[in-house]
């Protein structure tokens, strides 16, 4: 092909997100795929029928995980034609598989495909330490009663214990508050500061449900009907009262359970396409893909863990050759308050766009009102590799009807990386 396609954002599809070890504590993350998956393939009238790829993950995953995307395919009634890759990015692991299935569409590879995502941390793996790891894998692999015993030579009770899941990053052995809140503290960001942006998330949240908005976003599932971390009736003093979350001891940590995401279940899912495919089919065109960036830094070594989105959106905006003034609406993933104030303060900051960002001159500011404008993670919750698809579904929806409008989204990920993508209308 001697030019690129432009890639269809036909629409998206996404369970109610659920707190953990609430509404979803019976499900896993191949129930809740498929369930997102088929509720997709209803709504867009293509059950039965062969998509050209499902690429999806899940960031708390067990063994039994491997072959996510392609089981979730085939049990949500896709035709078996249909392959499926599982693929991981930590949060912004279905943002990054519209990104490379959108490349496929955009060079012609393939017509159509499925970016989703689903985790669970009420389904989370517990494992054993390794030694007892050590002697399963050698009592499987036994083949005489005595080879079988030899297997439990030298065996203590205390190698039963369990290993509790963690989100601790290898590198540093802290968790991702504990990571912001260092950030919190580099970037002098306040605790009433972070209130009132997790404050203005319920807000718009709730604001979005009265106005319908999510009513054709849904899929039920387990009898759940909507987001059950939506608090419409929450207050700056209720916020107020909450004692940190992270930062227990020392008497200055600011990030609590009110201005972090909670943990969470659920799953979501995008269809993306070429127009061709689209109009062929007469489905709706909502918006176009256009553009996306993937970044990382060295936050082991003091860059701050999640202030990698920083350095994916410079990246991205220089090669569109755009600035924040053409931006309409930005989509900002909320894992914290403390982490998109501070990447909004960074995006200001002289020293640091000319020192990380390479920039003559800072970004500039972003008006609040563009910001998340519909809520975000604070709000709806944070299953991790569901993210990224839930906030490209809605940015999508947002920008339909709209002509001439731009909008970014932007998603932190562990590991100090960040992914970022650039939505267009299609009116």
């Amino acid at each position: 092909m001697s030019e690129l396609r432009r890639i269809a954002i036909v629409g998206s599809a996404r369970t109610p997100f659920a707190r953990g070890h609430t509404a979803y504590r019976d499900e896993t993350n191949l129930s809740m795929l498929s369930t997102v998956l088929g509720g997709l393939a209803d709504k867009y009238g293509f059950k039965g029928e062969k998509i050209d790829e499902v690429m999806a993950g899940a960031v708390i995953g067990h063994s039994r995980d491997f072959n996510l995307a392609r089981e979730a395919s085939l049990d949500a009634g896709l035709s078996p034609r249909t392959p499926g890759t599982t693929m991981q990015i930590a949060c912004g692991t279905s943002l990054q598989a519209a990104l490379v299935l959108g490349a496929k569409i955009a060079s012609g590879e393939i017509e159509s495909g499925i970016a989703a995502g689903s985790d669970s941390v009420s389904d989370s793996p517990v494992v054993f330490g390794t030694k007892f790891q050590r002697r399963m894998i050698e009592l499987s692999r036994a083949r005489s009663n005595g080879e079988k015993l030899g297997a439990f030579k030298g065996f203590s009770l205390g190698e039963l214990s369990p290993v509790a899941p963690s989100v601790n990053e290898p590198r540093t052995g802290l968790p991702m508050g504990q990571h912001c809140e260092l950030m919190a503290r580099e970037w002098g960001i306040s605790r009433a500061a972070q209130d009132e942006l997790a404050y203005r998330s319920h807000q718009n949240a709730a604001r979005a449900y009265d106005e319908g908005f999510h009513d054709d976003l849904l899929v039920s599932c387990a009898g759940l009907m909507r987001d059950n971390n939506v608090r419409a009736d929450t207050t700056l003093e209720k916020m107020a009262a909450m004692k940190p979350a992270f930062d227990k001891a020392s008497g200055h940590g600011t990030l609590t359970a009110a201005n972090s995401t909670p943990l969470t279940d659920g799953a979501s899912s995008v269809l993306l396409a070429s127009e061709e495919w689209a109009k062929a089919r007469g489905l709706p065109i909502l918006a176009y893909l256009t553009m996306g960036r993937v970044a990382g830094n060295d936050f082991a070594h003091g860059e701050g863990l999640l202030m990698a989105p920083t350095i994916a959106v410079s990246e991205l905006l220089a090669r569109a050759q755009l600035s924040f003034d053409d931006i309409d609406y930005f989509e900002l993933h909320e894992a914290f308050a403390a982490q998109v104030l501070c990447t909004l303060k960074a995006w200001a900051d002289p020293q640091y766009c000319q020192q990380v960002l390479g920039r003559d001159a800072p970004m500039g500011e972003i008006d609040p009102t563009r910001i998340n404008i519909k809520g975000s993670s604070l709000a709806y919750g944070h299953p991790f590799a569901a993210t990224g698809a839930r906030i490209l579904g809605l940015t999508a929806k947002l920008l339909a009807g709209q002509a001439g409008k731009r909008a970014l989204i932007s998603v932190c990920t562990a590991g100090g990386q960040g992914v970022t993508a650039l939505v267009e209308s299609a009116a």
